[in-house]
């Protein structure tokens, strides 16, 4: 080939690859985000996680003029889809709205492939709520100090239902036993579901659960609800005590979930994605909407963020130990 011939090939290839860079540099400086995000969620559609990870998506499309995509990929006791998101390309594309049990629990008690420090960049917590203590209407009692009173004189012969052995659930019900002194008996369920349908029948008597999950059946009559573990009453149950008012300390827990992105996404990416949830918790509707599924807005920056994280660790840490769980 004669060096006429391989001029204008040469110049083609110059003209293409400096397309290449400017498109490349064009798409760099685009604000964040420039196409749908996806939020990975690691639990199945209609639980506490994936409503409100879908209540802040949709607010946070209409701030950010793009789609939050929710993903819901559970399994592994929310192993599977927060390893998915820790894995993910760090370009803030790809975010995970995770909770106590797949960051704090089950690091703990089983072996996970991830590392819930390590593997995120915390963003901002979205929503808080609190547990509630339900009982079957047929166990006499009608309060928390009956059911103390009841669990010490039948050592072992009240059962507790969970959503399984090392989840939220079973964890605040130990956290229960520990400061109450008494013996209770566990029984695990496949999920919160099936172990509210085992308290209803009777098959277990008790249980704590999240507000919203049970105040049809408090509603109906089909559950007592006893106590709740916040500092205030709810208003979804204005008549429940909570559980310092009930004369027993040291139950003021709750359930959280956060914000966090993979490991080694850009500063300013977080910082935008911080910016705006806090923004969001200001919004009334916002507000509303978390309220109705018994959350409130929970925001922090994020590096109170990640000290929560850290110091829910410890927390439950103890309570793991204290119950036995391996």
């Amino acid at each position: 080939m004669g060096t006429m011939e391989r001029a204008p090939r040469l110049s083609y290839l110059c003209a293409a690859s400096l397309l290449l860079f400017l498109a490349v540099a064009a798409a760099a400086q685009q604000p964040y985000p420039s196409r749908p995000v996806r939020v990975v969620v690691a639990w199945a559609p209609g639980g506490a996680a994936d409503l409100t990870a879908r209540v802040a998506g949709q607010k946070l499309g209409e701030r950010f003029g793009q789609q939050f995509v929710i993903d819901n990929r559970p399994g592994a006791s929310g192993a599977i889809g927060t390893q998915l998101a820790a894995r993910s390309v760090a370009d803030g594309y790809t975010l995970l709205v995770g909770g106590v049990s797949e960051l704090v629990l089950n690091p703990q008690i089983v072996t996970v492939p991830y590392d819930p420090v390590r593997d995120f960049t915390a963003v901002s917590p979205l929503a808080f709520g609190y547990y509630v203590l339900v009982v079957n209407p047929g166990l006499p009692a009608k309060s928390v100090k009956d059911l103390i009173a009841l669990a010490r004189a039948r050592p072992g012969e009240v059962k507790y239902a969970s959503g399984g052995t090392g989840s939220n659930l079973s964890l605040v019900a130990e956290l229960f036993k520990t400061t109450a002194r008494v013996d209770l008996t566990h029984v695990a369920y496949k999920g919160g579901g099936p172990a509210g349908v085992a308290v209803i029948s009777g098959e277990s008597q008790m249980m704590f659960a999240g507000i919203a999950s049970v105040i049809p059946f408090v509603q109906s009559s089909r559950l007592v609800a006893l106590a709740l573990t916040g500092p205030k009453r709810s208003p979804l149950l204005p008549d429940v005590p909570t559980f310092e008012e009930a004369g027993l300390h040291g139950l003021d827990v709750g359930l959280w979930f956060a914000l966090l992105a993979p490991a080694a996404t850009s500063r300013d990416v977080i910082a935008r994605l911080n910016a705006e949830v806090l923004r969001l918790a200001a919004a009334p509707d916002y507000r509303a909407q978390l309220g109705k599924l018994g959350f409130e807005p929970f925001t922090s920056s994020t590096e109170q963020c990640a000290a929560l994280l850290k110091s829910e660790f410890g927390r439950w840490g103890a309570v793991i130990k204290a119950a036995g769980i391996k």
